[in-house]
Order: C-alpha cells, then sequence, then structure tokens
C-alpha cells in the first residue's frame, strides 16, 4: 500500500534500529480513511477464506481489526490484557512478553466469542517478534477454531516474529513490511 508507505515516512519516529514509533496514525491516534483502507485490503486478501471472525489483540490492533471486520461482515473479538470483574473465569489465557513495553502480560478471549465452527482472521497493527501473535495463536489453536491467516499492518522483516509464524504453517499477509532502520533510515523491503 503506496498510501500506508508514505504516511509511515512522513510520520514514523525511529526510536532505534529496532523500535519505530507509529503513534501518528496506528497506535495512539488513529486515521479513519487510512484505517478503512487497510480494513477493504486485508478483506479482499482474504476473501475466499471463509472467514466468520476476525481477531485480535488490544489496543493497538483493534481499529484495523474492526476495519476488516466490517469489510468483511463479521465479528470482531479482541483478546483482554487486564482482567476485570466482569471477566469469564473460563477465559483462554496465555502469558505473553511485550517487546514495546518491556513487560509481561496475560491476554485472555472469552470461550464465548470462538468456537471449533469459526474460521478466523488474525489483524495486527505490528510484527516484530511475535510474541503477543504467538500467543493469541495458541489460544485459537485451543479453542479449536481454524486459523485461516494473519493480517499484519506493518511486518519487521529485521526481527524474527513472522519468520518463525510462518514456519509454523501460518499465511501471513503485511500490508507493508520494513526491512530495516538502520541509520535513522526507515528502507521498505521489495
Amino acid at each position: 500500500m503506496d498510501k500506508l508507505k508514505e504516511r509511515i515516512l512522513q510520520e514514523g519516529v525511529i526510536v532505534s534500529e529496532q523500535v519505530l514509533n507509529l503513534d501518528g496514525l496506528l497506535n495512539h491516534q488513529v486515521d479513519p480513511e487510512l484505517t478503512m483502507e487497510m480494513g477493504k485490503e486485508f478483506a479482499s486478501r482474504f476473501a475466499e477464506a471463509g472467514v466468520t471472525r476476525v481477531v485480535t489483540v488490544e489496543s493497538s490492533g483493534i481499529a484495523v481489526a474492526f476495519a476488516t471486520a466490517y469489510e468483511l461482515g463479521v465479528p470482531l473479538v479482541f483478546a483482554r490484557r487486564k482482567k476485570t470483574l466482569l471477566a469469564d473465569p473460563d477465559a483462554l489465557c496465555e502469558r505473553v512478553p511485550s517487546f514495546t513495553k518491556g513487560i509481561v502480560t496475560d491476554i485472555m478471549l472469552s470461550r464465548h466469542y470462538i468456537s471449533e465452527q469459526d474460521k478466523v482472521l488474525f489483524i495486527d497493527d505490528i510484527i516484530a517478534n511475535g510474541d503477543a501473535a504467538r500467543g493469541l495463536i495458541k489460544i485459537i489453536e485451543r479453542s479449536g477454531a481454524e486459523l485461516v491467516g494473519l493480517g499484519v499492518v506493518v511486518e519487521k522483516c529485521f526481527q524474527a516474529g513472522a519468520r518463525t509464524i510462518r514456519e509454523q504453517g501460518i499465511s501471513i499477509e503485511p500490508l507493508v513490511r520494513i526491512q530495516s532502520l538502520e541509520g535513522g533510515v526507515i528502507t521498505f523491503a521489495e
């Protein structure tokens, strides 16, 4: 997506050779028009997969996952990072480290919103090390649902997350692939 690449170049802030801050368009502020375009793109890429639910991890993936679910005409379910008083005591749970937050959290998905009849599309904002993605994939597998693929807005090719997930036989569709952040320059793959 050329428009997305342009916005990343304009608004992305390189924090280090490992970290790209995309708060201005993905993680803190959301551009509704661009987000809907990303949702349309993911929906077209997975149109033939028979998706019955879109899933994501709160909170940065929610906007793009919502746009994708809207375009596909299916519900969006997100895994929570914090247990609440109303949390399902029988929720599917996985402990995952967060690369950007530098902490370990539990992600939880209620069994009420995913079942073995579902064909699930997982949408996420950025894949770096892939810890949260692997955690949600484990939850989807334990639910008995079929994971039809993973759509990510940004794949950081210089980190192992996407590679390790592809090695599990899971299809990953990135909208943008970043090869490097070396020297303070965003270099796209392909």
